[in-house]
């Protein structure tokens, strides 16, 4: 996105890369990530009233939390990977998931304080770092409880895929090596403290333009439902603005890295729709974000994979 114009900024979010741990568990709630990227663009796009952004797994949900909260600050919206998903005010998420995929489902797994750590230490941060980035069956993905990811040969040699280089992989490992895994499982123990602060907001719009981008064998579109929030009018009922939504046939989880660049035309045309005069724009991904473009990716199937250190306030 540079190379054709665009000044990016691809912060490593709260407890990822070079940006500090916040110690308190709570402290990785939406409203405390949409405040550090509030923040980030209040210093490096003080002039820009709006900013592009692009966001992948929780860089996409924590995108479509920028969008519902501060829409004032949002000029465009590509997301990838994970769709808006509206507050149900009758259930929080982890009882849905759990009763939906039982206790082994890998969101219930991460609930486990210290437990599930234990389990990642012993497999070791590198072998972890391959399954998830290696995953690509379309159905979910289960932990089971002292069985790793559930392989009959724990230590059978996993081979990258062939858009992912040894180079970046091992830029990967160090930075978990660094952080550990604490910071990025937080996000998903806030899932219910999500549920409960975002009350105010229950049946709110995304009132930006959006475009949305998935592969047809990611595990989030194969989920049970989604394909019809997403092609049968739910989404477009909850994002009003939706433009385009893009399937990828042939592509899983990390559509964006797998069909670089395809997926960088398709950002690249729905910006350049939205204005004739691309001076900023903004990306996110547990995968990055910001316009200038903030780009949010979250690698550990929420996962970040970015370059640029912010200091979050802790809290």
């Amino acid at each position: 996105m540079a190379s054709l114009g665009y000044r990016c900024a691809a912060p490593d979010l709260r407890g990822f890369g070079d940006t500090d741990m916040v110690e308190t568990p709570t402290g990785y709630t939406s409203l405390h990530v949409v405040g550090d990227l509030i923040g980030l663009l209040d210093t490096i796009a003080a002039d820009e009233e709006k900013v592009f952004v692009v966001g992948h797994d929780w860089g996409a949900i924590t995108a479509w939390h920028l969008c519902l909260f501060r829409p004032d600050r949002v000029k465009a919206l590509v997301n990838l990977s994970v769709p808006f998903s509206p507050r149900n005010p009758k259930r929080k998420p982890i009882d849905g998931l759990r009763a939906l995929y039982g206790d082994d489902y890998y969101i219930c797994r991460f609930q486990e304080a210290e437990a599930i750590e234990a389990e990642f230490a012993d497999i070791g941060i590198a072998r972890v770092l391959k399954e998830f980035l290696t995953y690509r069956k379309p159905g979910p993905l289960y932990l089971p409880k002292g069985k790793g990811f559930g392989h009959s040969n724990v230590d059978a040699p996993i081979d990258l895929p062939s858009w992912l280089s040894e180079e970046e992989y091992n830029y990967y490992v160090r930075k978990y090596e660094k952080t550990g895994f604490k910071g990025a499982l937080n996000y998903y123990r806030n899932l219910d403290l999500n549920w409960e602060l975002t009350a105010p907001w229950t049946g709110a719009k995304i009132k930006v333009p959006v475009k949305f981008i998935v592969g047809d064998l990611d595990l989030t579109y194969n989920a049970p439902g989604v394909k019809d929030y997403i092609h049968k009018g739910g989404l477009k009922r909850d994002v009003p603005l939706l433009k385009d939504v893009v399937v990828i046939k042939g592509a899983g989880h990390f559509v964006h890295e797998e069909r670089i660049e395809e997926v960088n035309k398709h950002i690249h045309d729905f910006f350049r729709q939205q204005t004739r005069t691309d001076t900023i724009r903004i990306c996110s991904t547990a995968s990055v974000l910001l316009p200038i473009v903030l780009v949010c990716f979250y690698v550990l199937l929420g996962w970040l994979t970015t370059d640029r250190a912010v200091n979050a306030p802790h809290s």
